[in-house]
């Protein structure tokens, strides 16, 4: 099977190649900005008509994008998240490969849940934030374009590779300075949000079984259990070591509160600072992962401590 793997030096795309490179019956190509992709192409500036020459050149099977951006203003998050998908879109149809797409989506495009719920795939997405947006256009975008094409909305993403400015990577850093400094009080804040986390390696499996099925629409891909912030942050003290007390701010989460890992002080009374959580879910998020089991007999297999414990694993190595 010939692969087309978009964006496989991201986050997400360096565990899916892993994955796919594992699979002797797979034969991949990485196509990507950097250097070290196999072809460089820019989705959010390169013509469809480009891609399309390419895929006709290398007829690829499947198609994978994982490419994307997750920080940004709305513009650029509209052009890496949107108008790349688009042109994905377009090429494909253009061309006479006649590939499947899977596509990389997130739960952010659910947009804020009822605290206790599941999210299923037929919830009506109210994104609430400019990423939420922009990755609920590329999904309409996906299913609208009449491909053979799957989409699957990954929650929240931990596990080895996680960047630094996430929440949890955040948290990690910031036991990292505390045991380096022999700090015995860690003050966190923000910590009441409650995610849906999912190891990166269990979503690599599940874009691979994705690829290999025939399954169409939308599909969850999560842990199906909600955990609050605090609960992670005690249980990356444990596995990291750390004999210190964890104090947790007071005052509801909000865009007034410290971030993580940052102490307050006298300056920071009334000053805005990021919220450690800006994906726009509001304080719950969980998925119904039924569909997954269901129509790619998916389940995550990776619990959240081992998530943590590699992560930690990474942070203490960071000089």
């Amino acid at each position: 099977m010939r692969v087309l793997l978009i964006g496989a030096n991201g986050y997400l795309g360096r565990f899916v190649a892993d994955r796919l490179l594992a699979d002797p019956a797979v034969q991949l190509t990485a196509l990507g900005r950097g250097d070290d992709a196999d072809v460089r192409f820019d989705l959010a500036s390169g013509s469809p008509g480009a891609l399309t020459r390419f895929l006709d050149a290398v007829h690829p099977g499947v198609v994978i994008n994982c490419a994307g951006a997750t920080r940004g203003g709305a513009r650029e998050l509209a052009r890496h998240n949107t108008v790349a998908v688009a042109t994905v879109c377009e090429a494909l149809r253009r061309s006479g490969c006649g590939a499947r797409l899977v596509q990389i989506g997130c739960g952010a495009e659910y947009g804020p849940s009822q605290p206790g719920s599941s999210t299923a795939e037929d919830a009506v997405p109210r994104p609430g934030g400019p990423y939420g947006v922009s990755k609920l256009a590329a999904t309409e975008l996906v299913l609208g374009s009449g491909l053979d094409a799957v989409v699957l909305r990954v929650f929240s993403p931990a596990g080895p590779g996680t960047p630094a400015g996430s929440p949890l990577g955040r948290l990690a850093e910031a036991l990292r300075r505390a045991m380096q400094s022999g700090d015995g009080e860690l003050k966190l804040g923000g910590l009441g949000v409650q995610r849906d986390f999912i190891d990166v390696r269990d979503v690599a499996r599940a874009v691979h079984a994705a690829s290999l099925s025939a399954a169409q629409g939308v599909i969850n891909i999560g842990s199906g259990r909600a955990v609050r912030l605090r609960d992670a942050a005690a249980v990356l003290a444990r596995v990291a070591g750390y004999g210190g007390t964890l104090h947790e701010l007071d005052g509801p989460p909000g865009p007034m509160r410290s971030a993580i890992g940052h102490p307050r002080t006298e300056a920071d009374h009334g000053a805005p600072v990021a919220y450690p959580y800006p994906d726009g879910c509001g304080s719950w998020q969980q998925a119904d992962v039924r569909t997954a089991r269901d129509r790619l007999g998916w389940r995550p297999r990776i619990n959240l401590e081992e998530s943590l414990a590699d992560i930690w694993m990474e942070a203490a190595c960071r000089i």
